[in-house]
């Protein structure tokens, strides 16, 4: 066996090994810091991929779609254990057509590849364990990216639910009947996170804790403030009609002061952002001028390891410039 084989072999024995015992802490965490109760509650009220798909697939009697739900089913509960809430929560928030366990099993596949492929595109190991790192980063990224795009349409459609539900209880709706109205009336992603509150408290979670779940799940200073005067008016009474009136009012304040905001330091974000993909856009235009120019990284340990510290200074200064001009409001 080749010395390059050889290493091979030990990598991936090592990475299993790794994983492994990954896992293990996994399952102990999970069963030693979730109540069962309630991540049974959460898999109900939350429309995994498992049961939109069993909802889509529910007049299709074909044998492979059968097969698919039930291997999918078999597959979720038997490694249930190698998940944890967090992971939930943020695939909930991001409202993926995929289970958590799926998404780890995917994390684990693209690694491997990333691996395999990396090693025969640069025939080098350290270009595969450089590909595999990549491929085990970039499905979280892609996760929250995901929740904050959700975040922010959901944002931007709140003062139009608000305002709806205000007209529904002045017209003499209960609160969850005005809430059953904005998830019939607003389109995603406002209606799907309001239909959750509701299937919620028809499981039997209250409606503060419903609008708690919410409110975590979106992350969303002015959702807060609702939520907030909407719990404090249930349990001390109250004109409803007023509080949201009220909260309406203060988001709207503060809509107006975000957007000066973001207006002031749109050149900093611009900068940034440039000074960001100046090396991208260098390194790329050097690539197609002499294509000898980068032979070197083939084979010098040392221009590897420099070209990675340099990518790794280029997305820790983008962080940091993205730091520097949010503000909070």
């Amino acid at each position: 066996m080749g010395q390059s084989n050889l290493t091979l072999v030990l990598l991936a024995v090592l990475l299993i090994s790794a994983w492994g015992l990954y896992m293990i802490g996994k399952w102990i965490y999970s069963h030693s810091a979730l109540s069962k109760g309630t991540d049974r509650i959460t898999r109900f009220v939350t429309p995994t991929a498992t049961h939109r798909q069993a909802e889509t697939d529910q007049k299709a009697d074909g044998f492979i779609n059968r097969l698919v739900i039930s291997s999918r089913e078999w597959i979720n509960n038997s490694l249930s254990s190698i998940s944890s809430e967090k992971l939930r929560q943020k695939l909930s928030s991001a409202y993926w057509p995929i289970t958590d366990i799926e998404f780890i099993l995917l994390r684990i596949v693209a690694v491997i590849f990333g691996l395999f492929f990396g090693w025969l595109i640069f025939s080098n190991l350290l270009g595969g364990i450089f590909l595999a790192t990549i491929m085990l980063m970039v499905p979280p990224m892609m996760v929250d990216r995901a929740i904050v795009s959700r975040q922010r349409k959901f944002s931007n459609q709140l003062l139009d639910v608000l305002v709806l539900i205000k007209g529904a209880v002045q017209a003499g709706y209960g609160l969850m009947q005005a809430l059953d109205l904005a998830v019939k009336e607003i389109p995603a992603p406002a209606s799907e996170e309001f239909a959750r509150v509701i299937r919620e408290v028809r499981f039997g979670i209250s409606l503060e804790g419903a609008l708690d779940n919410l409110s975590n799940r979106m992350e969303n200073d002015d959702l807060q403030i609702v939520v907030t005067a909407i719990i404090i008016n249930t349990q001390v009474g109250g004109n409803l009609s007023n509080v949201l009136e009220s909260s309406i009012d203060t988001i709207r304040n503060r809509m107006q002061l975000l957007g000066e905001i973001r207006s002031l330091t749109s050149y900093s974000r611009f900068v940034g952002n440039m000074l960001s993909l100046l090396p991208l856009i260098t390194g790329v235009a050097l690539f197609f001028i002499s294509r000898d120019y980068f032979e070197p990284v083939k084979t010098s340990l040392i221009s590897q390891i420099l070209l990675g510290m340099a990518f790794l200074m280029v997305l820790i200064g983008n962080f940091w410039l993205r730091r520097i001009v949010k503000v909070k409001v």
